[in-house]
This record gives C-alpha cells, structure tokens and sequence, in this order.
C-alpha cells in the first residue's frame, strides 16, 4: 500500500531543505524522494551535502555514491576539496567517488591525500584512491566483487588468516577493509565456524583507526545479533568514540529494536539508550538518535501513516498557496 498519493517530489526535497522542519521529518523526505515513489531527486540531494546538520549532509553524500549517477562527480568532488565542511561529510563524499571507481577522481582525492588537515578524509581518501586502481587492473573474474560499491571487495582466506589481517596495525587499511569484508561474507553465507568470523570483528572494535570501526561498526549492524547489539551498546555510550561510528551504533539499536519487536527487552533497552543519547553534546549523535526514535515510532503505532497524511495535506496546502498567487 503507499500513503504518498498527492505528495509531490518537488515537495519532498522542499522537506529535505527546510531547515526549520525536524531532523526526523527531513530524512523521511530523504527517503522517500530517492524511493521507487518518486525520481531520485539528484540536485537536491546535492545541495544536501551543504546542509547546517552533518548528519544529512553525510547521509547525502553517502547516498549520492550508492545511487550512482554519475552527473553527482562534480559535486562530490567539489565537497571533498571544501575545508569548510565538516570531515564526516569530506569523508563520505572521498568514499562515494572511490565507489564510483573512475580514474577522473583521482587527482582531487590524490590532493586531498596529501593536503586534508583531517586524518580521517586522509585515509578514506587513500582507500578510495587504493579502490580505483585495484578496479582497474581487477581481471574479469574479480570484478563481480567490486559490485557492493564499498570501500574493498571481500578476500577469500580461512577464518584465522582473516582476523591476522584485520587485527594487525601494520596492515594497510584496503587490506584490513579487505578482510573485515571477507568475515562479514562468511557469516552472512554461514560458511565454516562463523562464530570465529563473527567474534574476530567484533574484537576488532579496538582498531586504532575510527575509519576501520566505523566499517566494523556497519558490518554489524548488517549481522545484527544479541553480541553486535551488546557491543555496539557500549560503542555509542563510549563519549570519546568518534561520532561516525557512534551513529553506526544508533542503526544497530533501531535495527536490534525493529527485529525484536515492539515491548520486548531489547526494544525496551533500545529505546531508554536513545532517549539518553537524543541529549548527546554533539549533534551529529543526538540528531541520530532523534531520527531512530521516531523511526521506531513508526514501528510501534499508525504515526507513519499520520505522517504521510499530514504531510500530503501540507503538500497540498503549499500547492493551494502558489495556485492562489498566480
């Protein structure tokens, strides 16, 4: 069933723009303004990236390389080179062009490389930079691995070798990314002792680089699992953890809340965790929070569908108003 009828695209990306609207409100029209409802909404999605909260901005950029159109590069590359936006957002857009994969991008993630006062956009850049050249000399049979458009394709090699390359310092970054892929996909295809795999990311959470939790944090947000709630619980409590993957550890309690399930413990627990955190000092976290409550609010009552009624009868009154001024 869609709730959408009579809520117009340009509508939705008014939504996302609107600075006055709450942070919940603008990612539902994000959603939706990229869904099968309504044309991927490329411009202001793009403008996104410029946004006053980091957490949409990222989100964007985030976005922009997973939907891959091509015509967002210019703007990817533009946003990684401003020093004035905040390095999560320099980051996310280092990353979606090194998903793209084009040698186009090379010398502005090169520069940014060398130049970017943000160790963090530093090393995504040097990943994604490490990306376009193994895509490119990647022989037919390899290619099908760079489909995920993520920062490295899986490595193939027994359980033990793979948590030696994940856990080790002295490894590059694209080899641990590498590695951490590999024991993802081998607890997803339930292949060998799983539980090794699965225990060997969750012990890399201590990796000094926040670059390499936060693709830890991601991955277990996608194995979920009692052992990846419990963990990711004690990430997004840690007020020192960098707050790209505090964030990852607020999609792992909405996603461990919406699996188990309205009044259950875990949802219980979820909910008084981000109630707290929807107070954190830095925005970037209570606004993640702010956003996942009302998510599971959705969950848990009709509110989704009010929201899109409400929104449609907004919609419908802004047409009215520009109707009547003409």
């Amino acid at each position: 069933m869609t709730f959408d009828r009579g809520v117009s695209g340009e509508f939705l990306c008014n939504l996302l723009l609107d600075e006055n609207r709450p942070i919940s409100e603008r990612f539902r029209a994000f959603g939706l303004s990229i869904s099968g409802s309504h044309p991927p909404a490329l411009n202001s999605i793009i403008k996104a990236m410029r946004d006053d909260s980091t957490l949409l901005a990222s989100e964007a950029a985030y976005k922009l390389g997973r939907m891959n159109i091509p015509d967002a590069i210019p703007a990817l590359e533009a946003v990684v080179e401003d020093l004035s936006l905040h390095p999560i957002v320099r980051l996310k857009a280092a990353e979606s062009l090194g998903a793209f994969g084009l040698e186009t991008s090379v010398p502005v993630l090169e520069t940014s490389f060398q130049s970017d006062p943000s160790q963090e956009v530093r090393d995504t850049c040097l990943l994604a930079l490490t990306r376009i050249r193994e895509l490119k000399k990647a022989t037919p049979d390899k290619l099908i691995y760079f489909g995920g458009r993520e920062p490295a394709p899986p490595v193939f090699l027994p359980i033990p070798e793979l948590r030696e390359v994940l856990l080790n310092e002295d490894n590059s970054l694209y080899e641990r990314c590498s590695a951490l892929f590999g024991l993802r996909l081998l607890c997803i295809s339930r292949t060998g002792d799983t539980e090794d795999a699965f225990s060997a990311i969750i012990e890399s959470l201590d990796a000094e680089s926040p670059i390499l939790r936060h693709h830890i944090a991601y991955c277990l947000v996608q194995l979920g699992g009692e052992k990846a709630f419990h963990a990711l619980s004690q990430v997004l409590q840690n007020a020192s953890e960098h707050p790209m993957v505090r964030i990852k550890a607020v999609e792992a309690l909405n996603s461990s809340a919406d699996v188990e399930g309205l009044g259950s413990t875990t949802y219980c627990e979820c909910i008084e965790l981000l109630k707290e955190f929807s107070k954190d000092p830095d925005p970037i976290v209570s606004q993640s929070c702010e956003v996942a409550l009302r998510r599971l609010d959705y969950l848990g009552t009709n509110s989704f569908f009010e929201f899109m009624v409400d929104i449609r009868e907004l919609s419908q009154r802004e047409s009215a108003k520009k109707a009547n001024k003409g």
